[in-house]
């Protein structure tokens, strides 16, 4: 769907700060976020926040409304879905194992080929969520917006289409952990990674190298 058709599904018109975390897994980077480890949160315009969580594997479901139920009315949880470039379903790889599930899951086959864990992952169905959509459809010019992308493989193709997008400028810090390009779906190079994150760069988009968390 191009992006001047998406429903605007935000009236607010005072600014906050808005944390999407895409790769959410147990919420941690959530509790971080409300303990100031990113920055003060009371430093927010109006003193406001609010947070968008997208976790793919199932298994943090639970866990991820939990966390969520100590932020009342500040966190929206979007779990079983993935975040990607576009609206679809997906074959999602998840592992079971309690101690490995932070690295556990990609939609990507090639993350299964890789045995990176030693282990045979299992194959789920889930949706995908525009990443762009989300953007539009959630945040306003004026809110201070602070992604963290941690999609094992997935950024390769997330990035490239939010560089052409612009929801793009609408995030003023991203942090992105970069995988096995292989991982991507759509063929994007490092070299074609590079490029779109200086271009995100060049609209104002603080892209640190690493998360302080």
């Amino acid at each position: 769907m191009p992006w001047a058709l998406w429903r605007i599904v935000t009236r607010r018109t005072a600014p906050r700060c808005v944390f999407i975390d895409l790769g959410a897994g147990s919420g941690l980077d959530l509790q971080a976020w409300a303990e100031n480890k990113f920055g003060p949160v009371a430093n927010c315009p109006n003193g406001d926040w609010e947070a968008i969580l997208v976790e793919a594997n199932p298994i943090f479901a639970e866990t991820l409304n939990g966390v969520a139920q100590k932020f009342a009315g500040k966190v929206q949880v979007n779990a079983s879905r993935a975040a990607y470039m576009c609206e679809a379903k997906t074959a999602f790889y998840i592992n079971t194992n309690e101690q490995q599930l932070k690295k556990a899951s990609s939609v990507s086959a090639g993350f299964q080929e890789a045995s990176v864990l030693g282990t045979q992952l299992s194959k789920v169905e889930v949706d995908t969520m525009n990443v762009n959509r989300l953007l539009t459809e959630h945040t306003i010019p004026g809110d201070w917006v602070m992604m963290k992308m941690d999609v094992e493989g997935a950024e390769f193709d997330i990035i490239p289409c939010m560089a052409e997008s612009p929801a793009g400028s609408l995030v003023d810090r991203l942090y992105v952990e970069q995988h096995d390009p292989g991982w991507g779906l759509e063929g994007a190079t490092p070299a074609a990674m590079q490029t779109a994150l200086t271009g995100l760069r060049t609209r104002g988009v603080d892209i640190p190298a690493f998360s302080p968390v």
